[in-house]
């Protein structure tokens, strides 16, 4: 079986990644979200310059599939007409920060938000690894403490606000004002405390080693993770739409913009701003019960140039066998991009079939393979098996 290729680096819009249907550009929207006028424009942009298609990453971030080396250059004026692209390629890589979905206005995350996007693509910003990222996490309860982010700004268990470590169960009472610098000395200090390991590193692994913090960073205690993902419906800011394998059509995002200004959200699903209702779309989730959204499946073959086998098709045909209290995750290769966890079953591409596994993840080795995609959505046995 080949080995999958690991790049160590994320796409960008000013650096995109080749794919099997073009390039990949990702956008990282300005404190986690679009104004409509940009959202529809997006939308615009992707049906001129690319294949119609954009995925939500797990950092909350709108990938465009399909531009080529002919459509690259106007997608980038577009884009920067539309203020959603960085001043240049460092400063875009290094703007790696998750937002909260659930602000209010007053409560400072997008205030922090905003800093530190600024802080980040100074001159003199902490030249971090590429993978390394932020979670603007100031609500009254931390939401995404399951996404990736190496330095955490959150509420603490008193609810004053904190900057965490990732792997670190206390953190520094910091203010609004003070945050972003916060934030920034412990960047500074992972770095000059070895974090760095060439082109990689992160926060948890560095803590993990044992590094010792600076004795603020451990004065006060975090809260705990509280409950899984949020589910589509109606919440206090507007309303929750989940996608279909994170992925939609630009015409269904120029939908929802003209309902709300659009917040992305690390759980391939989106907030509209002041919406009660979603329109009609095929891809969307709308249900808190819908089985899709326990279904996680990456681009795979032939989309994506390192996928062995098709994946969606097949994720969709399984999810109508699925128990209400299991996932699955479907992956084209080992790499499992869109799922790095565990997952009850877990199916990966093999150059001869799917590998399948119990509550593993892709790129574990698997109890057996399954030679064709057929023996798992035509077998009953199969599925009682693994069902």
């Amino acid at each position: 079986m080949s080995e999958p290729v690991i790049r160590g680096w994320c796409p960008g819009a000013l650096r995109p990644m080749e794919s099997g249907d073009g390039w990949v550009v990702r956008i990282r929207p300005i404190a986690g979200g679009l104004t409509q006028a940009q959202a529809e424009g997006l939308g615009q942009l992707t049906l001129q310059h690319g294949n119609g298609l954009i995925d939500l990453s797990s950092r909350a971030n709108l990938q465009l599939r399909g531009v080529s080396g002919q459509t690259f250059e106007p997608l980038i004026k577009g884009l920067s007409d539309l203020d959603l692209v960085d001043d240049g390629v460092e400063a875009e890589a290094r703007r790696n920060i998750v937002v909260t979905p659930f602000w209010a206005p007053g409560d400072g995350v997008q205030t922090i938000a905003r800093r530190l996007a600024g802080a980040l693509s100074s001159s003199d910003a902490p030249r971090l690894p590429s993978k390394f990222g932020f979670a603007v996490d100031c609500g009254p309860s931390p939401v995404l403490t399951t996404t990736s982010a190496d330095i955490r700004l959150e509420r603490g268990v008193d609810g004053g606000l904190i900057c965490r470590a990732d792997g670190a169960t206390r953190g520094a009472r910091v203010a609004e004002e003070s945050a972003v610098a916060t934030a920034m000395a412990l960047a500074r200090w992972f770095i000059d405390t070895g974090g760095v390991q060439g082109e990689r590193g992160r926060m948890a692994g560095h803590v993990a080693n044992r590094a010792a913090l600076p004795e603020r960073f451990r004065a006060a205690p975090a809260q705990a993770h509280i409950g899984p993902p949020p589910r589509p419906g109606a919440v206090a800011a507007g309303l929750l739409v989940g996608v279909e394998f994170g992925q939609l059509r630009a015409e269904t995002l120029i939908a929802l913009a003209r309902h709300g200004a659009i917040r992305v959200t690390p759980w391939r699903m989106l907030l509209i701003e002041g919406a009660t209702a979603a329109p009609e779309s095929e891809g969307l989730i709308t249900r808190p019960d819908d089985p899709m959204l326990r279904v996680v499946a990456c681009t795979g073959k032939p989309a994506c140039i390192q996928g062995l086998q098709p994946t969606r098709q097949l994720a969709r045909r399984l999810a109508a066998h699925l128990p209400e209290t299991m996932t699955l995750h479907v992956s084209g290769c080992a790499k499992g991009c869109a799922h790095a966890g565990r997952a009850d079953i877990t199916l990966t591409g093999r150059e001869d079939g799917f590998g399948f596994s119990r509550n593993g993840r892709a790129g574990d080795p698997p109890s057996r393979t399954v030679r064709t995609p057929e023996a798992l959505v035509d077998d009953p046995s199969f599925l009682r098996e693994v069902m």
